[in-house]
């Protein structure tokens, strides 16, 4: 059994890490707070993006690869990318687990060599333990990235696409549902995806100089911005993951402080009781 002096520098010590977890937690929730408001005030523009790209997808001509813009040929799947999205930092939970399960689960569904591009230094790690190509990693983004930020990840992916390198790109991510809860996603990112929304058909839009040339020029802008939502959502799930992190490791410090004075407690009422036993046994003896 622990002595007393044991318990007791076991409290400080518990006591000391309560502390420096609530702490995290708080500049956790001050930064989570921003984060959000971000990543959810990006959300609109990406949605109206998609609206505008599902708007011109009606003079694409259908049937002929060629004459798509490079953004939009799809071609037999050889090889892909993965643009990988994890925190720079640990102490968030079981985010970083998740979502790089999510891209080794993609990896074997995928069948065909991938490479990496890797944002956050989690993912790079975990990959390149597990002896994967990293193509490229980007892990100096600030804690709330600039769009100018993420353009050089989006021309390493996009110029790799048009070179060949990759004939599929998917984007692995978390994306944030609420504060408890975050949810590993992939979406393909190359070749871009229209999607066909019958609420632009009820309007015929002109567009100058005209839809082709508009066209191939949001192209680029949409994978840009479907980067830079991802990477958004990405921070927002980590700063709540880690908040909520550290609550639960202060409340498992302070539970832990509670049991560990209780011993104390005990193991010193049992010092007390023997000390007094001694003393009136002392007592006695010298009485007879």
């Amino acid at each position: 059994m622990a002595t007393i002096r044991q318990i007791r520098r076991r409290i400080r010590s518990v006591g000391s890490t309560a502390k420096i977890t609530k702490a995290m937690e708080l500049v956790a929730a001050s930064k989570m707070r921003r984060a959000q408001e971000r990543a959810l005030a990006g959300r609109p523009y990406a949605e109206r993006l998609t609206w505008v790209l599902a708007d011109l997808a009606e003079t694409l001509p259908l049937g002929d690869e060629e004459a798509l813009p490079p953004l939009l040929q799809r071609r037999e799947l050889q090889a892909a990318g993965i643009v990988l999205i994890t925190p720079n930092r640990g102490l968030c939970g079981g985010l970083p687990t998740s979502v790089n399960r999510k891209a080794s689960a993609l990896t074997l569904d995928l069948g065909v060599p991938t490479k990496f591009v890797a944002v956050g230094k989690k993912g790079r790690d975990y990959f390149r333990r597990a002896n994967v190509s990293i193509r490229a990693e980007f892990t100096e983004l600030s804690d709330y990235p600039d769009y100018q930020e993420i353009l050089p990840i989006a021309r390493v992916v996009m110029d790799d696409y048009a070179a060949g390198e990759f004939d599929k790109v998917f984007l692995v991510y978390s994306y944030f549902v609420n504060t408890m809860n975050q949810e590993p996603r992939v979406r393909q990112l190359l070749p871009v995806e229209l999607p066909e929304d019958e609420a632009t058909r009820a309007v015929d839009y002109i567009y100058e100089p005209g839809r082709e040339e508009v066209l191939a020029e949001l192209l680029p802008r949409y994978v840009e911005m479907e980067i830079y939502e991802a990477i958004l959502e990405g921070i927002a799930s980590e700063q709540s993951a880690r908040m909520v992190a550290m609550r639960n490791a202060t409340d498992a410090a302070e539970e832990m402080i509670e049991d560990l004075t209780l011993t104390y407690n005990k193991a010193r009422q049992e010092q007390i009781t023997s000390e007094l036993l001694d003393i009136v046994g002392g007592v006695e003896g010298m009485k007879v």
